[in-house]
């Protein structure tokens, strides 16, 4: 699978790292960034038989390269892969080859379950199931056309696809990041959305949705390592070769210890600590070689410093928030 690696090395170095200072100070990815990532079928990237191995390597590039462009375009994937595997399959006749050709855009809003208690809802009513509640953290909207909400019922999570334009009982209210503002992250709130059978996704146990989250929470894990990357090329770009490699072997490592992790989910976490808080030492290892133009704005130093920041904390647990403070602690 060289080929879908290095293409991706080609779209980040061209298309996405050039514009990443635009993209973040103006707070809009391009529509060539989805255009391009479309055209080379990275929004069927799951569900083509990409293994692992390869996936990881297409995330890291892309994460290091724009990290708002990624961020959105990550979120799509759990839609494709709950098309390609549900039962419901006038709907996945519906949308799959939509989705995976990046036609149709796809976001997510599961946040709104993994909280105790639930802040996301579902009950099942006649021809349908009715969602209440509020989705903290949804990213992508106003740019995707779909989105896949999960609502907690007690003793399942009901996931259903909805068409983020066409809902009155679906509002939203902007984040104001420090940094990803491009992402177009909302929180949502929910009164009574009504959605009919016919666009359930899955109805799937509680614990298994848990256990299911293990490959997401993995490739959230390439966000910080393709920031790190990132940082370490820049740094030896300035001379400081030995810095450079120091923070690639270390990414290296994490890398394996979150491969070997990946058939346990709280094994995962202090792989997961680990990745953030690498790309947040070599940000500041960045800003350090940079010297006093590391802190103008407009630079790398700083967004990435902004942007490894986001790491900490975007699609975290408090597991991991544990971990973290060991790990800037120790």
């Amino acid at each position: 699978m060289t080929d879908v690696v290095e293409r991706a090395k080609w779209i980040a170095d061209t298309v996405l790292f050039p514009d990443a200072g635009l993209v973040d100070t103006g707070g809009v990815v391009p529509e060539s960034h989805f255009r391009v990532l479309a055209d080379s079928g990275f929004y069927g990237l799951l569900t083509s038989g990409v293994d692992l191995q390869a996936a990881v390597q297409v995330l890291e590039v892309l994460g290091g390269a724009c990290l708002s462009t990624t961020f959105v375009w990550m979120q799509h994937h759990a839609v494709a892969v709950g098309l390609a595997g549900t039962e419901n399959l006038p709907l996945r006749e519906r949308f799959f080859d939509d989705v995976v050709s990046g036609k149709v855009r796809a976001g997510v809003a599961f946040a709104g379950v993994l909280t105790d208690p639930p802040r996301l809802r579902a009950r099942k009513t006649d021809g349908g199931w009715v969602f209440d509640g509020d989705g903290p953290f949804v990213s992508g909207w106003g740019i995707t056309e779909v989105l896949q909400l999960s609502g907690h019922t007690g003793e399942v999570i009901v996931n259903a696809l909805v068409d983020t334009r066409t809902v009155p009982e679906l509002t939203a209210s902007m984040y104001h990041l420090v940094a990803a503002q491009a992402t177009r992250t909302v929180h949502l709130r929910l009164d009574g959305l009504f959605v009919p059978d016919e666009r359930i996704v899955s109805a799937v146990p509680v614990e298994e949705f848990r256990q299911s989250r293990a490959i997401g929470s993995r490739m959230n894990g390439c966000l910080p390592i393709g920031l790190a990357l990132r940082c370490a090329n820049l740094i030896d770009s300035l001379g400081k070769s030995a810095a450079a490699e120091a923070i690639a072997a270390q990414a290296d490592g994490i890398r394996v210890r979150l491969d070997a992790a990946l058939p346990d989910l709280e094994a995962l976490y202090p792989a997961r600590a680990e990745a953030s808080a690498l790309a947040y030492r070599a940000a500041g290892a960045l800003v350090a070689a940079e010297g006093a133009s590391g802190v103008l704005t407009g630079g790398h130093g700083q967004r990435l410093v902004r942007e490894a920041m986001f790491t900490l904390v975007a699609g975290s647990r408090p597991q991991i928030k544990e971990s973290l403070l060991g790990e800037l602690t120790a």
